[in-house]
């Protein structure tokens, strides 16, 4: 159970003046980590990691309003941690505040390292409702409309995975490249560290010896693969024989955040009862890409990983999603090929292998992070110059990803949480 601070004016241990007399342990430095949605908790904990075991730092938790803030509160509940709410951390001090996402940061009090939610910047910032000048458009997280506010850059530090993230920093907010520094990523060295346990990825999502797993994987918003309709993933469980293939859909957690668990696994219950193996949200994802034979993706950073592992990745959703031209997804979409509704399935997966041109996954695969394997001690150097203190000795390691959950359906007609 996490423990809640409910009012600003009220003031728990360890955040009373006189935290002294009342504290268990007395520590240096306070860290506030700001959680708009699951995902972006999720990057942040890669860092909040990097802490671990040391008594001289202090960590609060505290969720920023994000039109996307579905499930943060379960999300921090579950973490255990101290969690302050939004209306008391903006008029409290820390001394470090780590963030993965732009909404309202310019409220803290407090320097605050940014770091990506997904891998690297590859999508424009849509247009919103009533559209927008072609001008104020920018590439997510690059922006100059979400790092500069009132001539000031709002981040302290902006965390980019690759080099050439800093030329593109560069052509969208010239006066943001002084505070970027250059770290690596997290998922891209978890990935890599999991490719070696491939086959304990496929038991855990039930593929046996033969079958070929396909992992369907899904961004949010109208535009994704599952945004342009249910029919990829019907027509792969309808046609695929089953004995030869294991169909697994991967989603977004803003796909169960914007419409609920209930009723994501319910719209899925059929297709599961079918065949389809679906991947919880409440676990690690990263070894469902490493499992994978094929991957079916659409313009979310999940295909983008999916180019490390060496297997074919097929585009769906729109072809002309919004996104960079400059950045890696933008060149995975120029040449993966697309599903094409009226042709078989089948056929287009085997073509997909025989024409599979591994240097070009490759080179992708090389521009979302320029840091390969160091993201966990580069990250840890950034925290500890920021927080003023000597790191731990230890040289922190990078573990590989934890098996996949996957949702249960246990009888006809229900749904159950894992």
């Amino acid at each position: 159970m996490s423990v809640t601070v409910p009012e600003p004016h009220w003031r728990h241990v360890p955040m009373r003046l006189d935290v002294e007399r009342w504290a268990t342990r007395r520590t240096r430095r306070r860290v506030l980590v700001v959680v708009h949605t699951v995902i972006a908790g999720q990057r942040l904990l890669d860092a909040v990691r990097l802490l671990e075991g040391d008594i001289r730092v202090q960590t609060f938790f505290t969720q920023a309003p994000d039109v996307f803030s579905n499930g943060v509160a379960e999300f921090l509940e579950q973490l255990g941690g101290l969690v302050m709410p939004w209306n008391q951390a903006v008029q409290t001090h820390f001394d470090l505040a780590l963030a993965a996402s732009h909404g309202s940061l310019h409220e803290l009090q407090t320097p605050v390292i940014v770091l990506p939610h997904g891998a690297g910047h590859n999508k424009i910032t849509p247009a919103g409702r009533h559209g927008r000048p072609a001008a104020q458009r920018g590439v997510y997280g690059l922006s100059r409309q979400r790092l500069v506010r009132d001539g000031a850059v709002v981040p302290e530090v902006i965390v980019l995975a690759h080099d050439e993230e800093l030329t593109r920093l560069g052509r969208e907010s010239p006066e943001a490249v002084s505070a970027a520094e250059v770290v690596g990523d997290p998922c891209f060295d978890r990935i890599a560290a999991s490719l070696p346990s491939r086959a304990l990825y496929r038991n855990a999502l039930g593929a046996k010896a033969g079958q070929r797993l396909v992992l369907v994987c899904s961004t949010w918003g109208p535009d994704s693969l599952l945004g342009q309709g249910w029919d990829i993933l019907e027509r792969l469980v309808g046609e695929l024989p089953r004995d030869e293939f294991r169909i697994v859909a991967l989603l977004h957690p803003h796909v169960w955040n914007a419409h609920g668990d209930w009723q994501v696994r319910a719209w899925l219950a059929g297709l599961a009862r079918s065949g389809l193996t679906l991947v919880s949200p409440y676990g690690d994802w990263a070894g469902a890409v490493v499992a994978a034979d094929y991957i079916v993706g659409d313009h979310g950073s999940v295909s983008l990983y999916g180019a490390m592992t060496g297997v074919p990745v097929l585009m769906a959703g729109r072809a002309d999603a919004e996104v960079d031209p400059g950045s890696p997804l933008a060149e995975l979409m120029s040449f993966a090929p697309r599903l094409h509704e009226n042709r078989s399935l089948r056929a287009q997966l085997k073509r997909s292998s025989a024409a599979l041109r591994s240097h070009r996954y490759e080179r992708v695969a090389a521009r979302i992070s320029s840091e390969p394997g160091q993201f966990s001690r580069k990250m840890r150097a950034l925290l500890y110059r920021k927080l003023r203190l000597r790191a731990p000795t230890a040289r922190p390691t990078t573990e590989p990803a934890r098996l996949p959950l996957t949702v249960r359906y246990d009888e006809p007609g229900s749904v159950t949480a894992p």
